[in-house]
């Protein structure tokens, strides 16, 4: 904790420590901007994904270059682009490279978004002119696909390191308007593990709860489209909004550990998940877990469309709904509202809704065991819902929980994620329908 304490050396290196960590992130990201290439770093002995996809609004400046750039590594659930470039445009995920249209539309949904829309009038009103400019962005921008869940990324907005306590309150009012009760507790645990898992490596440099940043793009209103990110470490919350329409998506949330004794009391999350997907490929007969389990053993990594994978190409794969009973088809649920009641129950019940529409043609797959403490991977996956849990070897933050770095997939480490296929993640298809039909944008 020397880090923290006022005054004096141990204040001074933290600074520098602090300094040189955000200049390897700034690095990298400059190398990505520039090439468009996928890289890799290690930092702090973990080997850490980053880089950039860009939309063809922005250009990437080719002098930024830093000799010796890295590359090299996949993409998928540890923050790297896959096969994409910056000049790739959005286009979303699809089964095929081509989007089935017709599936999301302008229309009025009854979801009470005017307490999002106060809360994020005041957090903007909080903030200092120079805030305001490092966090608003136009609607449109690059920034919605510019984040990632690993903590060696370099993130625009502001900070809540950067925010007095007031500020602090006025973001926290905001994602209370935003999400359940559920949705605040877990971002507040999963920021409360970083903390506690850094204090316990010694580095809260990287890994503390206040590395989380703020980005609204576009301006609250009730009836023009914005909305906003929350991006950090395990933790990134996409919040599109138009009139009453929301899209929260994508969204990432993941811990190492999932549970960790703090202050006398054992702090657990994205347990929710977990124990929907096991109750899940536990109902299913013989035959059926056959079809939906693809290997009885768990890689450390199986994420397929994690960060800079807005445009991944998946087939579907495993056990289709249709094949399910109704009380199977109820668990298969489950799965996906562990993450969809992470918001308002008024935007969760829309959400769940167009989820169920399309249940027969739902699809899940499966690796690794299905035994209480196993770790696994499982993807569930329709024209509308895509949702991946992925328990993960441990990483940067093993020995915070005991363990060692690399060795074998565990529960203690899970990334997941929700996205909306064909073309809705961020709104984006919401937003391309409005200026084609908004008479004051023809």
């Amino acid at each position: 904790m020397a880090e923290l304490d006022t005054g004096g050396q141990p204040q001074r290196k933290a600074e520098v420590a602090r300094r040189a960590h955000a200049s390897r992130r700034n690095f990298m990201r400059k190398v990505f901007f520039a090439s468009g290439a996928t890289a890799v770093a290690t930092m702090g002995g973990a080997g850490a994904w980053a880089a950039l996809a860009d939309d063809s609004t922005e250009t990437a400046d080719a002098s930024a270059t830093p000799s010796g750039a890295p590359s090299g590594g996949p993409g998928g659930g540890t923050g790297g682009p896959g096969n994409q470039s910056i000049t790739e445009d959005f286009f979303g995920l699809t089964t095929d490279g081509n989007r089935i249209d017709d599936l999301f539309t302008i229309h009025s949904t009854g979801v009470a978004t005017t307490p999002v829309i106060t809360a994020a009038n005041a957090f903007l009103a909080g903030l200092t002119d120079d805030q305001k400019t490092s966090t608003v962005f136009t609607v449109h921008s690059t920034e919605w696909r510019l984040w990632s869940n690993i903590d060696s990324y370099e993130r625009q907005g502001v900070s809540l390191a950067d925010l007095s306590d007031d500020q602090k309150a006025l973001g926290t009012a905001l994602l209370k308007a935003a999400l359940s009760a559920d949705g605040l507790e877990t971002t507040e645990k999963i920021r409360k593990i970083n903390q506690a898992a850094g204090e316990a490596i010694g580095n809260t440099t990287a890994f503390n709860e206040d590395a989380y940043y703020w980005t609204v793009m576009g301006t609250p209103s009730k009836t023009e489209p914005w909305g906003f990110q929350f991006d950090g470490h395990h933790l990134v919350v996409n919040y599109f909004v138009l009139g009453d329409q929301v899209v929260m998506s994508p969204c990432f949330w993941g811990s190492e550990p999932t549970a960790m004794e703090i202050d006398g009391e054992t702090v657990t999350v994205c347990h929710e998940e977990v124990v929907a997907s096991l109750a899940f490929i536990n109902s299913l007969t013989e035959a059926q877990r056959a079809v939906a389990i693809e290997s009885t053993t768990k890689s450390n990594e199986s994420m397929k469309a994690g960060a800079f994978s807005d445009n991944a190409v998946q087939e579907y794969a495993g056990l289709r709904g249709n094949k399910l009973s109704a009380a199977q088809k109820k668990k298969l649920l489950a799965i996906v509202e562990a993450f969809v009641g992470r918001a308002k129950a008024d935007a969760a019940k829309v959400r769940m809704t167009e989820v169920a529409q399309h249940l027969s043609d739902t699809y899940v797959t499966w690796a690794g065991g299905t035994g209480d403490d196993d770790a696994f991977y499982v993807r569930v996956h329709s024209p509308v819902v895509w949702v991946e849990v992925d328990c993960q070897s441990p990483g940067p933050l093993a020995g915070a929980y005991g363990a060692t770095q690399g060795s074998g997939a565990t529960q203690l480490h899970v990334h997941s994620i929700i996205r909306t296929p064909n073309g809705n993640d961020y709104g984006r298809e919401l937003l391309r329908q409005h200026y084609l039909t908004s008479p004051h944008h023809r």
